[in-house]
């Protein structure tokens, strides 16, 4: 391989960028950086053993062990980090810009100065959840199947199937109905103590 001037790299760079960009906002009006022109999200899904149609932006971080079900879809500036356990994503769901799982922390061995050990353990998303922008889900919860974490949520604790969770900490606010096309989300008091006291007519 031909050692290239760095000056003309950057040219062919900037000119590449710029043909997958028009290319790009002909198509989706879209206007993204250039690693996420130059890479195909379902490759990359498919190399790290994703399920069926899963896509995972080129911005994500994927730590450890990852598990993702089909057609999930894994947005940019994510962190998926299964470095202190199984991390587990099920089918259909979407992980939203900027959204944060974590299998460990290092807090009590940062106040320890060393003298603890970090803490780890896995975390389960159910299938067809929708976890909202910037949320953190940390160690140790399960999340059920048909969920919505808001965004900017700060999940500490399991979540139950259907809820609908917001805040720092996350609480219940309402829960999921219906399936398919009929589905729907019902928010207020009524709706998350139903679901809080495990309501039989859900859905």
């Amino acid at each position: 391989m031909t050692e290239m001037d760095p000056a003309a790299l950057g040219a062919a760079l900037r000119t590449l960028h710029l043909e997958r960009e028009a290319e790009l906002r002909a198509q989706w009006h879209r206007s993204l950086p250039l690693p996420e022109l130059l890479t195909d999200r379902w490759e990359r899904a498919a190399r790290l053993g994703f399920g069926e149609g899963a896509s995972i932006y080129d911005s994500a971080l994927v730590l450890g062990e990852v598990e993702v079900g089909a057609h999930t879809w894994i947005g940019p500036n994510t962190l998926l980090d299964g470095s202190g356990g199984l991390l587990r994503i099920g089918a259909w769901c979407s992980v939203s810009a900027g959204v944060h799982l974590y299998t460990h922390d290092t807090v009590r061995r940062s106040l320890s100065m060393g003298a603890a050990p970090r803490a780890a353990g896995p975390v389960s998303v159910g299938d067809g959840c929708h976890l909202g922008a910037q949320s953190v889900i940390v160690l140790g919860v399960s999340i059920g199947a048909r969920c919505v974490v808001g965004a900017n949520s700060f999940v500490n604790a399991d979540v139950p199937d259907r809820a609908i969770v917001v805040g720092s900490p996350a609480r219940v606010v309402g829960r999921v109905v219906g399936d398919g096309d009929d589905i729907a989300l019902e928010v207020g008091p009524e709706a998350a103590g139903s679901l809080l006291a495990g309501d039989p007519e859900i859905p």
